[in-house]
């Protein structure tokens, strides 16, 4: 969802007719038929497509880094992430968080754009940021002759020189003489037609004009037509039509507005993109505006009608269903979002993404096991830290746990568990001299006009001390139920364990999470580990799990 959206009043959105439906985040293989939402975590701005017999799906980080997730599935319902388009933000000096807040919260990857060109073998990624169109590719993935597959190590991004030129919330197509296009704008659409590699443009021409804001392009070419899916936000999507060529004219029908379902107290389903199984089979994948939780993915299928429009499939009251067939029947699976990670693979998983660009020389995986965080900042507002480590909450109800060994903390150091977002709360470790002790951290906020702080947080309850000998255990327990424009907040409760992870106790009362759409990104878990006095100390994070609850 793009930047005008902060402008547009959210409050009439809501549609609060179906019951919500809980969500595995376990693999709905061999099943007849799935439900929606078929991923409940945040990743919005869907950008999907298909390579062969794989199904992969780009998304929107802002700050977080690295940037602009890649997903893989077989059937267009299970996902996992596989790597990232963007490894570092290389937009400007505050997506690295040296000088404090404001940084950059809220600013970086917004509606972008990634493609498989199987002429040259090289994926395309583009995105507008600071005014300039940011570029990342990787070659020899393999994956136009491995049926869409490729391997881990396959993923090596290489960043090139911007184009001078903001393709606002974009998309690529490569059409089937290999020339490459981009659409994008708003209110008015452009066509942008680039060089044969790629790399600058050759010429753009706005292809339509619209008397209401639109936005989030996503370009496609079926049966000869060539088709643009806009968004109006935050309630409906259109479909731009040319039979001309890229270049139009374009003509417009609706093909979803003001939908009801699936979900209770979220916002309508807009904002997505078409894909067609191997079978031939068409979908349509949008989002939901499901806060606390943030934008979370929804699938219908799609009909065409004989003059070549497409239309989604409503269930028998003209809804968006809460369960369809589904899309591929397969025995290939991807893995889930609840394994426990003890940070041995040598790399961290592509479920985590750091607040901002981190401080590389801060931070490492211990061989044997376990992410070391070494402070990386001297500050006492957690915004401004650096190496604070994220990962999107699995909805409706999730519990995370990381297991800390806090014994190389040093004087004034504060590590623990954050429930992450622009109002925040933390359960963690602050050493005071040689007195080490668990504390719950509230009210810890961003304001919404200039994304700098306005509250550090206040201590809101006391734990025990704890030795330098034994590990700590830090639990969030965090409901994301939407509740997208209710009086009523949603609540997480804290607590720890100095047992060995046997028992744990609950510290202070529970906390309520914000429903508001400014800051865009949904609630994540985080660790983090930051000092107040001078670097030096470090912590290591043994163990993160989630668990559905």
């Amino acid at each position: 969802m793009a930047r005008l959206n902060r402008l547009l009043p959210f409050l009439t959105l809501f549609t609060g007719t179906v019951t919500s439906v809980a969500v595995n985040t376990t693999i709905q293989s061999r099943a007849t038929t799935f439900n929606n939402p078929v991923l409940w975590e945040d990743y919005p701005d869907i950008d999907v497509f298909r390579v062969g017999s794989v199904f992969y799906y780009s998304s929107s980080t802002f700050a977080y880094s690295p940037g602009a997730p890649v997903l893989k599935s077989y059937d267009l319902v299970n996902w996992t992430p596989v790597t990232h388009s963007v490894p570092t933000l290389n937009f400007g000096s505050q997506y690295d968080l040296t000088s404090g807040t404001p940084g950059a919260y809220v600013k970086g990857i917004w509606a972008s754009t990634l493609r498989y060109r199987k002429s040259n073998d090289k994926f395309y990624w583009y995105g507008c940021t600071g005014g300039k169109t940011y570029i990342w590719t990787s070659s020899g993935t393999n994956a136009g002759a491995n049926n869409g597959e490729v391997d881990a190590s396959k993923w090596n991004w290489e960043s090139h020189s911007p184009i001078n030129t903001c393709y606002y919330d974009n998309s690529l197509l490569i059409d089937d003489d290999d020339k490459m296009y981009i659409s994008y704008g708003n209110p008015n659409i452009q066509v942008a037609q680039l060089s044969a590699d790629g790399l600058s443009q050759a010429r753009t021409q706005q292809v339509f004009a619209s008397s209401v804001t639109i936005e989030g392009s996503r370009m496609y070419k079926v049966n000869g037509n060539y088709y643009i899916l806009v968004t109006r936000p935050a309630d409906a999507e259109y479909v731009l039509k040319s039979t001309s060529g890229p270049f139009g004219p374009y003509t417009q029908r609706t093909l979803v507005s003001r939908i009801s379902g699936p979900l209770a107290n979220a916002g309508f389903s807009h904002q997505g993109g078409m894909v067609d199984t191997p079978d031939g089979k068409w979908y349509y994948v949008a989002f939901m505006d499901a806060y606390p939780g943030g934008r979370i993915p929804v699938v219908a299928p799609l009909r065409w009608t004989s003059d070549g429009w497409p239309e989604v499939v409503t269930d028998s009251q003209g809804r968006w269903a809460t369960s369809y067939p589904m899309p591929v029947q397969t025995s290939k699976t991807v893995p889930g979002s609840n394994e426990l990670d003890e940070f041995k693979s040598g790399k961290l998983s592509h479920h985590w993404e750091w607040n901002h660009n981190p401080d590389t020389s801060k931070w490492s995986l211990d061989q044997q096991g376990g992410l070391v965080l070494k402070t990386a900042t001297v500050t006492g507002d957690l915004f401004a830290a650096r190496n604070t480590l994220t990962r999107r909450i699995a909805g409706p109800k999730s519990r995370g746990t990381f297991r800390l060994d806090v014994s190389k903390m040093k004087d004034g150091d504060r590590a623990g568990a954050v429930l992450f977002r622009d109002r925040a709360a933390y359960i963690g470790v602050w050493k005071q001299g040689n007195d080490a002790r668990i504390v719950l951290v509230d009210d810890l906020r961003l304001t919404q006009s200039s994304w700098t702080t306005a509250s550090t947080g206040r201590t809101a309850a006391t734990g025990p001390t704890v030795s330098n000998t034994q590990d700590v255990w830090f639990r969030i327990d965090a409901d994301i139920t939407p509740a997208f424009g209710l009086s009523t907040e949603r609540t997480s409760s804290f607590s720890y364990s100095v047992d060995g992870g046997q028992t744990f106790v609950k510290l202070g009362s529970a906390v309520p999470m914000t429903n508001t759409w400014q800051y865009f990104t949904g609630y994540r878990f985080g660790v983090f580990n930051f000092a107040t006095n001078g670097l030096g100390g470090e912590v290591k994070v043994k163990s993160f799990q989630m668990s559905p609850l």
